[in-house]
């Protein structure tokens, strides 16, 4: 056991990302039962919707899951208590000040995680008393750190800045890429991008047909005047980027992204006008597979290369 399997009660130190129309219970509870932690995305979720998820994970799995929960979701109160009175145990917050939520969680018995892009916001996150923390490098997927600091850099500087367990994220999709990042000082890894190519992802099939199709080079962060995000370059993208040539204003940009794009690319498959978002890492997936495959082929690479490394 290390620090993150001992916090979670749970086999694998490797958690799903809670990510917006890909992170149903029909993945988390997999994530679950494999022997890692899996998460409920609640931002793509109204609240009776989340508890609805929750009770089915619940169902699902006998095993430790969590719920993600962007702190900027309009009905923040609500999701809170709906988390409470369904006895979820596990939150990851993230798009917020920890110290909001933090100590309300945790007076109700409830381990609290906090999504972080810098050292500067890992020490708030620990100040607030948050229980572990996720670094998240720019090659993640999703909504990014204005930082643009990379997980190889990220994540040594947060090791050295605090003492609470620390998860890595961005660009880890592999046994060897969940090796590299606990050497640099991670007890733990979160992905996001491998599970969201995963059979039990709520995402839609063409939607992850995309990502395994996706070649280096082929992502790009944008929209960084409403909230940095990596995307798929498609349709949308290339008018993102017209869009920018005419040094447009925030109202444009907003105007263009308008309401339930992201839904319509991931959840519903318009691989033209949707917003794809997933990571660079999407480069070294290649498949779509069960995440009981995919949890124990990257378990078998972390340890051959935990063996390899030691014969240097």
């Amino acid at each position: 056991m290390n620090k993150i399997t001992q916090l979670f009660n749970i086999q694998y130190p490797i958690i799903q990302g809670g990510m917006i129309w890909n992170s149903g219970y029909k993945l988390a509870s997999a994530v679950s039962n494999s022997g890692g932690l899996g998460l409920i995305g609640a931002g793509s979720m109204y609240p009776e919707v989340l508890r609805e998820h929750i009770q089915k994970c619940k169902k699902a799995t006998d095993k430790p899951f969590g719920v993600n929960v962007p702190m900027l979701y309009p009905n923040i109160e609500e999701i809170i208590q709906i988390i409470i009175e369904e006895g979820v145990k596990i939150v990851f917050t993230s798009a917020g000040n920890p110290k909001t939520w933090t100590s309300h969680l945790k007076a109700n018995g409830i381990t609290v995680v906090h999504v972080v892009s810098s050292s500067k916001f890992a020490l708030k996150a620990q100040e607030a008393g948050v229980d572990a923390v996720v670094a998240e490098g720019f090659e993640a997927g999703g909504h990014n750190g204005r930082e643009e600091t990379t997980t190889l850099t990220l994540i040594p500087m947060v090791r050295e800045n605090i003492t609470i367990p620390l998860i890595a994220a961005g660009g880890i999709a592999t046994g060897r890429g969940m090796l590299a990042a606990m050497i640099l000082g991670a007890d733990g890894v979160q992905m996001g991008s491998r599970f969201a190519a995963s059979t039990e992802s709520s995402a839609h099939d063409d939607f992850k047909k995309t990502i395994i199709e996706t070649g280096e080079g082929d992502t790009q962060v944008t929209l960084k005047e409403l909230a940095p995000v990596r995307l798929i370059k498609n349709k949308f993208y290339n008018d993102v980027q017209e869009l920018y040539s005419k040094c447009p204003s925030k109202e444009d940009l907003e105007n263009l992204l308008g309401k339930r794009r992201a839904k319509r690319g991931m959840f519903e498959g318009d691989l033209i006008e949707g917003e794809l978002e997933i990571g660079q890492i999407a480069g070294l997936i290649h498949d779509i597979k069960p995440v009981e495959t995919i949890i124990f082929e990257i378990i078998s690479e972390f340890n051959l290369a935990k063996k390899e490394a030691l014969t240097l």
